[in-house]
């Protein structure tokens, strides 16, 4: 664009919401971008108005070539800089591309009708994301701002939540928020059953069943949080594996031979921003990780079914990466340490003479950390209790950083 496009928020309330500032923008603009709702909050000034099409984002660079040199005004909803266009258009166009001129967010005013902080309120955006996003935050006397889709995103929140032990959750839907419309409709999530205007927010409190226990965001989920036909690396190994992990807001994984995916899906867990890729070459492996993905509230998961090193070509460099398998079929930890990111981290755990020998050969060559980890349960024997062991585990940690600080 030949100039910064104007990125006007606009509530429910329409026109009349709108500052001066916001008014002056809307009406000096040759093109006036939005949806027919936001369009249809405006009063007619001469502008070619535009609908945004469907799908919007993959038309959206060259919907905006079509206006280049014409002063353009964006219509968006609430604050275009939270979860909003502005966010897309300034990651498209760059920051001096775009100017914003916010109206009060949907939760700013949700927060204001129910006098919760909204810095103490975690937020959940369902538009266009699966409903299973909300499991990584469920927790007894937690509040929650679901952004709603439609208005079946409601009667999906109240069967997710009846369904994983949180039933008696209350759930109040704030319809048409800052308009004349607005209302509030109140419930639990096992007696939902209301009709709800398509622009909402749902509010949580929620509430768990007797018996439901919380899973923590800390590294080391119980084994049995996953679904697994035995590949998986056992809790104790995994909060280590983790840690040498280090996730980092932002930051891409790849877990290579994933088995139940439960590394890649701690991962995610540990900030909404991380983002992991789990390779794995069983189908119905892959399918169980996305069960899990699902359950665990990473339903976005990114799962490739195939066989290292062939199925990493292509992807995305990641900042970190971990296999716990496959490290003795060539080429693999050659293609792994290659694609990783200046700095980036690998970590490998081995548990047979043959996974060893690789790992102490690349330990030679390019150094880093060893650590060997046996883990003892105790379990009954007859009437009695005796340790257990798991097979140990050696963990081999490298980060390209060391490979710098060695030769500098």
């Amino acid at each position: 664009m030949s100039g910064p496009i104007v990125v006007v928020g606009i509530g429910a309330d329409g026109w009349d919401g709108l500052s001066h500032e916001a008014r002056h923008e809307i009406g000096a603009a040759e093109v006036l971008l939005g949806s027919a709702r936001q369009l249809g909050l405006v009063p007619d000034t001469g502008a070619e108005r535009v609908t945004w099409p469907s799908p919007m984002l993959p038309a959206l660079r060259d919907l905006l070539g079509e206006h280049d040199g014409r002063d353009v005004c964006v219509l968006a909803s609430g604050d275009p800089m939270f979860h909003g266009l502005g966010t897309t258009l300034v990651r498209l166009l760059g920051p001096d591309r775009v100017r914003v001129l916010p109206h009060p967010s949907s939760v700013s005013l949700a927060c204001a009708r129910l006098g919760w902080p909204v810095e103490d309120t975690a937020v959940v955006n369902l538009v266009g994301r699966p409903v299973e996003r909300l499991n990584r935050l469920l927790r007894p006397e937690r509040r929650l701002l679901v952004l709603s889709a439609d208005a079946a995103t409601p009667g999906l929140v109240a069967k997710l939540l009846s369904s994983t032990g949180y039933g008696g959750s209350g759930m109040t839907v704030l319809e048409q928020l800052g308009g004349p419309a607005e209302r509030a409709v109140r419930g639990t999530a096992d007696r939902w059953d209301a009709v709800v205007d398509p622009l909402n927010v749902v509010a949580l409190e929620c509430r768990a069943d007797p018996g439901v226990a919380p899973l923590p965001l800390v590294p080391g989920l119980p084994d049995e949080a996953f679904e697994h036909d035995g590949q998986l690396t056992k809790r104790e190994v995994r909060a280590v594996t983790l840690s040498r992990l280090a996730p980092l807001p932002g930051e891409l994984l790849w877990d290579v031979g994933a088995g139940a995916g439960s590394v890649a899906i701690e991962w995610m867990r540990a900030h909404p921003t991380c983002r992991a890729i789990a390779v794995e070459s069983r189908a119905e492996r892959a399918a169980r990780i996305g069960r899990n993905a699902a359950a665990l509230g990473v339903p976005g998961l990114r799962i490739v079914t195939g066989t290292a090193p062939q199925a990493l070509a292509d992807l995305e460099p990641p900042d970190a990466i971990f296999t716990g398998g496959g490290v003795t079929t060539p080429g693999t930890l050659e293609t792994c340490w290659n694609a990783l990111r200046p700095g980036g981290r690998l970590v490998v755990n081995a548990v047979t003479l043959e996974s060893e020998a690789v790992v102490s050969a690349w330990h030679a060559k390019v150094g880093g950390d060893l650590l060997r980890i046996a883990v003892h349960r105790a379990g009954p024997v007859g009437g009695f209790t005796a340790w257990r062991p798991f097979i140990p585990v050696t963990v081999w940690t490298a980060s390209k950083r060391d490979i710098w600080e060695t030769t500098e």
